[in-house]
Parts: structure tokens; sequence; C-alpha cells
């Protein structure tokens, strides 16, 4: 975990806004919001990680509820398309995305149902799908 946020914290593009990493606080706020627990890999990546911008793919954040990543916003999209409701939403690219469940499981939804691949953490996911495409 520890060597992903690294290396993603390394190609982190320099913006004239930068985001800015959730608190605690604001973690517990996105869970009361959505009623469901955020799991450890996609906290850890929140409150550590989620200030990077690096590609076309755009992670979920917590720090800003006006952002159109919101992970609240998001996820509550998504469940509205059809992604089930214990799926959470961490990259939306149109009506699909990438989701994580309470195991940490990645998946994809895609065309209003869930491909058969599936990634066993945000970090695998991270090094397979979003390192590889700039």
């Amino acid at each position: 975990m520890n060597d992903v946020i690294e290396m993603l914290q390394e190609l982190s593009e320099t913006v004239p806004v930068p985001l800015e990493l959730p608190t605690f606080e604001q973690l517990v706020e996105v869970e009361e919001q959505i009623l469901i627990s955020l799991p450890n890999d996609l906290k850890e990546y929140l409150l550590f990680g989620s200030d990077v911008i690096y590609g076309a793919i755009e992670m979920v954040t917590a720090s800003d509820p006006y952002s159109h990543t919101y992970l609240p916003e998001v996820t509550s999209y998504a469940w509205s398309v059809g992604m089930p409701r214990e799926y959470i939403a961490i990259c939306q690219q149109g009506d699909n995305f990438y989701c994580i469940d309470q195991e940490a499981n990645i998946r994809f939804f895609n065309n209003g149902r869930m491909a058969d691949i599936m990634w066993e953490s945000l970090w695998d996911w991270i090094q397979d799908i979003w390192l590889k495409r700039k």
C-alpha cells in the first residue's frame, strides 16, 4: 500500500488548484451520507492518496462536497443507474463505474451489469488500471 501511494505521489501532476486530503471526520461524514462503511483500502487511499491527479482516470474524493468526484455524489449516481447497493463507486467513466465491496474487491459496473473481471484489492486495481492508463 505505501509503495503504491508513494508511486502515485511521484506521478501526480501539478495543477493550479490542488486537491486536498480529507480528515478522518470527513470520511465519517461520507459514511453517514451513503449509509455504508468504507472498506479499509478505500479509507487509506482517501486519507493518504486522494490528492493525486494523474492521467485520464479521476478517482473519487472526500474532502470537497462540491467536487464532481465527491464520493457520496458519484456513488449515489451509480446506484441510480443500477449499480448494486453493496458497492461503492471509486471511479466514474460516463455511466460505467469501477467499484469496491466490503471485502475490498474491485469490480467494473459496465452497461448496467457487473463485468466478470475482479481485482482483489484497490492497490492491485491502481497498479493494473490507473497507473497503466496515462
